[in-house]
């Protein structure tokens, strides 16, 4: 006979009845996880300065926060899906076409330009609710029902246009990419405060807890009263909004809608940065304090990567290392501690 033992921010492990698990191995488990990826945060800014002097001078610190803010939205949506236990391959397509449809709306239409923002945005959440319709009600793997919507918005984002790119936007708009408070873009507050709701809703919220236990077992949540379905609808739809607003942000710097915005290496950087993080693609195991730390992961390694005049195209190559490494490392170093006694007589 066995005891499950779940927390809503531990791996799940297995206690042989009659066995009482050393109270310093969840301890050992809850620190690991939240401050690993932060030390290899440090030791990574650590080499990059001594690598490039350039690397510690406040414009870079402020360019990487910049270069990872769309990123970083995605990447709050992405933690929420993965912690209820799916993925979402389809948010850099979203965000392609997403705005794409503002663009459209507005340079074609003729529709005012804070109404295509709404329609853009509601697109966005429609995509993420088709998503979650596939999942929760055709029961449709996570990976199938995403990869064709990837697929599905690609190709709409340039049969509007085809394949066309549409310039210029209001001002106003451009603001959120070149507005500066304290010498730090707009768009940077903007990734916070999505961090800060999401992290909010997650820890305060009965809906955003129960993501843990949908997460780590779905028939047992189900079994317990919590409404499965309609997490499930709720969680891809904010992960399609934040694609969207991500959409926005990419929109605002370049002043540009591109139709093939939202690339495989900005969907290949998302899941690095939850993966890194130390959430579990199995779900029930995320933070977004720790997902933040994987972004800068992810934005420290490219920056520094591209101050020493690293080929671009050999940086999905380093960050699929980092990813194996940071797995690799996670798994090893948690094992002991998922290890338990047999039972004493």
């Amino acid at each position: 006979m066995s005891v499950v033992a779940e927390n809503n921010s531990l791996p799940t492990a297995t206690l042989v009845a009659g066995e009482k698990a050393p109270a310093w191995s969840g301890i050992v488990q809850r620190v690991g996880r939240t401050s690993g990826p932060f030390v290899g945060l440090v030791a990574l800014v650590i080499a990059m300065s001594l690598l490039s002097p350039v690397f510690l001078t406040p414009n870079n610190l402020v360019n990487i926060l910049v270069q990872i803010s769309y990123i970083g939205i995605m990447a709050a949506g992405a933690t929420l899906v993965i912690i209820l236990g799916g993925i979402d391959l389809s948010v850099s397509s979203t965000l392609g076409l997403s705005f794409m449809m503002v663009a459209v709306l507005h340079a074609k239409v003729g529709l005012p330009f804070w109404l295509a923002i709404v329609a853009g945005l509601a697109l966005g959440t429609l995509i993420g609710l088709i998503n979650g319709v596939m999942i929760a009600y055709g029961n449709i793997q996570p990976f199938i029902a995403t990869l064709a919507t990837m697929f599905a918005s690609t190709g709409l984002a340039l049969y509007v246009t085809n394949g066309t790119p549409i310039l210029g936007f209001p001002q106003w708009f451009q603001a959120i990419a070149h507005t500066r408070i304290l010498g730090i873009a707009l768009q940077v507050y903007l990734m916070i405060l999505v961090f800060a709701i999401a992290a909010l809703w997650l820890r305060l919220r009965p809906d955003g807890r129960s993501l843990y236990a949908i997460g780590g077992n779905v028939e047992v949540a189900r079994l317990s009263g919590i409404r499965v379905r309609r997490i499930q609808l709720r969680v891809y739809a904010i992960a399609g909004f934040l694609a969207a607003l991500a959409g926005l942000v990419v929109g605002a710097r370049l002043n540009a809608a591109q139709p093939t915005a939202g690339n495989s290496t900005d969907l290949l950087n998302v899941i690095a940065a939850v993966v890194i993080g130390g959430a579990s693609l199995s779900g029930g195991i995320g933070r977004m304090s720790a997902t933040f730390v994987g972004l800068l992961i992810i934005g420290v390694v490219n920056n520094g990567l591209t101050l020493l005049n690293v080929s671009p195209n050999l940086q999905p190559v380093v960050i699929g290392a980092v990813i194996i490494v940071a797995v690799l490392a996670d798994g090893r170093l948690f094992s002991a501690f998922r290890r338990r006694r047999p039972a004493t007589p």
